[in-house]
């Protein structure tokens, strides 16, 4: 069972996705405090923007000593900088971390935004009755993460969990292929062609979002719900490969998707029976991560206060 630090200081996690920086505030007591958002610029200059943040938020935040900058990429376990981002390529050509904290003057880290979310929810969410844990982010991006033994598992060179790059099928379809949300809204859009009756027919095509789709499920529009089961389903196919793999005790499920709650949580824990092996599926909780878009956040603030 984990146990939520308190390392007498508080501490800022700071969320950087391709379009919002999402701030918490950690106490001294380790738990979250305040939160605030605030738009992102993937054209502008990174650092200005995350400190010129940071500063804004002094006077709200109270005495806070570390920061953790929570990105979407790879992050290099020998340089803590980013190696790789399809989402916001610029990260990978500067030092987050060091800028960060040369404009501060406080200490700062950097971590992968899948591996923060599944600390947050170790510490603070749906995963504080476990000890091993398996995390997934379905949003923009697939991602997951390994908790093991209480400790993020980062791997040889710092880039383990890449769940969207798990294959679906003979074919070699990668989940992330199906079950982000701009493939999501493209399967969706497509599906529309052949079906007319959806309530998303009174919209355009192509100001259609996934927030339109899972609210057009929760009126019990079919096109939406399928859809929704379907990536389900695909979602719990690749579940089912880190159940069989790894017998792991807790699995969360968090990132925008989840907003769907049901229409997505079911089909994937019925697609993951159907394929995992029995007695492993038997000891496994797959449930919804309880800190929505505040998991990223809250987790690399709790990391930043550790280290």
């Amino acid at each position: 069972m984990a146990e939520t630090p308190s390392h007498g200081r508080a501490s800022l996690g700071i969320e950087v996705s391709s379009s919002m920086l999402n701030a918490v505030c950690v106490d001294a007591g380790g738990t979250i405090a305040k939160t605030w958002r605030k738009d992102y610029d993937t054209a502008a200059e990174a650092i200005g923007q995350i400190a010129g943040f940071v500063a804004e938020l002094k006077s709200e935040a109270g005495a806070i000593e570390s920061i953790g900058v929570a990105v979407p990429g790879l992050i290099s376990r020998d340089t803590r900088r980013v190696a790789f981002s399809a989402h916001i390529p610029a990260h990978s050509e500067i030092d987050l971390a060091k800028g960060v904290h040369e404009a501060t003057g406080l200490p700062t880290v950097i971590e992968n935004d899948a591996n923060a979310a599944a600390y947050g929810e170790f510490l603070l969410g749906a995963g504080r009755e476990s000890r091993n844990l398996f995390y997934a982010t379905l949003g923009a991006g697939v991602g997951g993460a390994l908790i093991l033994d209480g400790a993020i598992w980062r791997g040889k060179a710092g880039f383990a969990g890449e769940f969207g790059y798990v294959a679906i099928n003979s074919e070699g379809m990668r989940l992330e292929d199906v079950a982000s949300s701009a493939n999501i809204v493209r399967r969706t859009r497509s599906r529309m062609l052949q079906d007319s009756t959806s309530s998303l027919s009174s919209l355009e095509a192509s100001e259609i979002g996934i927030a339109d789709i899972v609210a057009a499920a929760e009126t019990e529009d079919d096109l939406a719900q399928m859809m929704l089961g379907r990536t389900g389903e695909y979602v719990g196919t690749a579940v089912a490969s880190v159940i069989n793999l790894l017998n792991i005790e807790t699995i969360v499920l968090g990132g925008e998707l989840m907003e769907a709650g049901h229409h997505v949580l079911d089909p994937v824990i019925s697609r993951a029976r159907e394929l995992s092996f029995g007695p492993s599926f038997a000891v496994t909780r797959i449930v919804a991560g309880t800190l929505g878009r505040n998991a990223a956040a809250a987790g690399v603030a709790l990391i930043a206060a550790s280290n």
